[in-house]
């Protein structure tokens, strides 16, 4: 049985679907051992309390360096035997020897089709480029935003009649498949990760 840890920093929702997909049986072969969140007043702390996960607030601000915020994140997961973390909405970027430490071991989501679209608003920024299309990609975590090898990806056409509000309904139904399908693929040793190539134009 393999340790997750979920990081987390507001609303939730794909950390809820992924406890969800885990007592569901879709996702097979792991248990959330830990919830870690920078924020106390993230909502996704009120999410994981109802299946039971064990939360820890890590405030950045009561930290006087990244070095010691991250060597606390660190004592929570060695604590817990953590054999992989998903980054759920978890808004602070881990330091390259943060991840280096977990090489192969951080997985995040993302709602673009990588190397397009990286950073933070990466759905409004698919909708005001106009593209034809847009996604989801999971993948590993790297020294780099966004851009670690690739474990899965999926597209998501942008349509004539869509607005913001239905791309991003769109976007999220599609993170809500994919998670999971790819948390599986890394535990059952299938995932067969990819660089990511050049952006398109």
């Amino acid at each position: 049985m393999k340790r997750l840890a979920i990081f987390v920093s507001g609303n939730g929702t794909n950390m809820e679907n992924i406890l969800r997909s885990i007592q569901d049986g879709k996702i097979r072969g792991a248990e959330v051992s830990l919830v870690v969140s920078d924020n106390s007043q993230a909502y996704a702390l009120k999410r994981a309390e109802k299946y039971n996960a064990e939360c820890v607030v890590v405030d950045r601000k009561r930290f006087d360096s990244k070095e010691s915020f991250e060597a606390e994140i660190k004592r929570h997961l060695e604590r817990k035997k953590i054999d992989y973390i998903l980054l759920a909405g978890f808004m602070r970027i881990l330091s390259s020897s943060f991840v280096k430490t977990y090489q192969r071991r951080i997985i995040n989501i993302h709602p673009a089709l990588l190397p397009n679209f990286p950073g933070a608003h990466a759905i409004k920024d698919a909708w005001e480029a106009k593209a034809k299309t847009t996604g989801v990609t999971v993948h590993f975590v790297d020294k780099g935003v966004d851009t670690g090898p690739i474990i899965l990806q999926r597209e998501v056409p942008i349509e004539a009649n869509d607005t913001l509000e239905s791309l991003e309904r769109k976007v999220h139904e599609v993170e809500y498949k994919i998670y999971p399908e790819a948390i599986n693929l890394v535990l059952e040793g299938k995932a067969k990760p990819k660089k990511q190539g050049t952006k398109k134009s």
